[in-house]
């Protein structure tokens, strides 16, 4: 197997709450983002799934440090960017890029579609002005539309159309990775299939990597060649899409997939309804966070928190019903 990528080494990211009272500092802090790791390989998928507020699209912006971690490591070809001086952070950039969820909010308004695929070019400073009107008619070929869409501007587009756009400009700078953050969620289904074979294409084409946010499991099995379960700012589960769909071993993981609908209506299917509420991330759980509302949980799940082990080839779980 070749080396990864990318690595991410017990990555957290602590937000602090203000203090409504003047001259009083906030001892406490959200734990969005609590001691993850993760390798991502070359030309892989690697899928992020879990319920709103797990940290997902927080991990993202960890990995292309649109937000600085609290602590923790992010290793792109050995180099750490975590550490990195904001000029060196920006060439990074070029190499990892991201789709963002809402296509109709990441596009801006004023600006037609040349501008914004040109955008990355110009702060990067590739090639002249002719070079990068080739590539903006070269981008829009890639995504499926064209040439005499570089003129109009985002509102003259329909979701699917928009999200072309956002992933074309994702493409300007020829990146490794691209981090795909919910990217179709806010889409029709039929379109969401374009989309996605879109990505999968272009994957296939440029030898992309990608890390794959959702929230439709099927869209995640469908995309992904290796997934990561996570739970209140930690990853509990990761594997293989057939691992994980065919052998899931987590509580948490099992009761996900219990939820995601069947082919045939007239297909039976035992549901796992889960007690409780997801606890605050302001102040999670000792122990296993997943205790409270797990129907498995022993006494050391309350005290002692699980550590992510090997279970099978790629397969590993963190839950004290698989320590050794």
């Amino acid at each position: 197997m070749a080396d990864a990528i990318l690595k991410v080494e017990n990555i957290k990211k602590h937000f602090p709450i203000s203090n409504p009272l003047p001259f009083k500092k906030s001892t406490q802090s959200v734990k969005a983002v609590d001691g993850v790791s993760f390798d991502v390989y070359p030309g892989e998928t690697l899928g992020i799934v879990g319920e709103s507020g797990c940290g997902k699209s927080t991990m993202a912006r960890l990995i292309n440090q649109l937000i600085r971690p609290t602590d923790g490591k992010v290793l792109f070809k050995g180099q750490d960017l975590a550490n990195l001086a904001e000029k060196d952070l920006r060439d990074s950039r070029k190499s990892i890029q991201m789709v963002f969820q809402n296509p109709y909010a990441s596009l801006d308004p004023r600006k037609t579609i040349r501008q914004l695929l040109s955008e990355p070019l110009e702060i990067h400073r590739v090639g002249d002005r002719k070079s990068r009107n080739e590539r903006v008619m070269e981008l829009l070929e890639v995504v499926g539309l064209s040439s005499y869409h570089a003129d109009r501007y985002p509102h003259e587009f329909s979701g699917g159309q928009r999200q072309r756009i956002n992933i074309a400009r994702a493409l300007a700078l020829n990146p490794d990775v691209i981090i795909c953050d919910e990217p179709v969620s806010a889409l029709d289904v039929s379109v969401q299939a374009q989309v996605i074979n879109l990505l999968k294409d272009l994957q296939e084409e440029f030898g992309l990597t990608y890390i794959f946010i959702s929230h439709d499991l099927n869209v995640v099995r469908y995309m992904c060649d290796r997934i990561a379960v996570m739970y209140l700012g930690k990853i509990v589960e990761i594997g293989t899409y057939k691992e994980i769909y065919e052998n899931p071993l987590h509580p948490y993981t099992k009761a996900l997939l219990s939820a995601v609908p069947t082919e045939s209506p007239y297909e039976k299917k035992e549901r796992i309804i889960l007690k409780g509420d997801v606890p605050s991330p302001v102040n999670p759980p000792p122990g296993c966070h997943f205790h409270k509302r797990c129907p498995f949980a022993m006494e050391i799940c309350k005290t002692a928190v699980p550590e992510l082990e090997q279970q099978d080839a790629r397969q590993q779980v963190a839950c004290h019903l698989y320590q050794s």
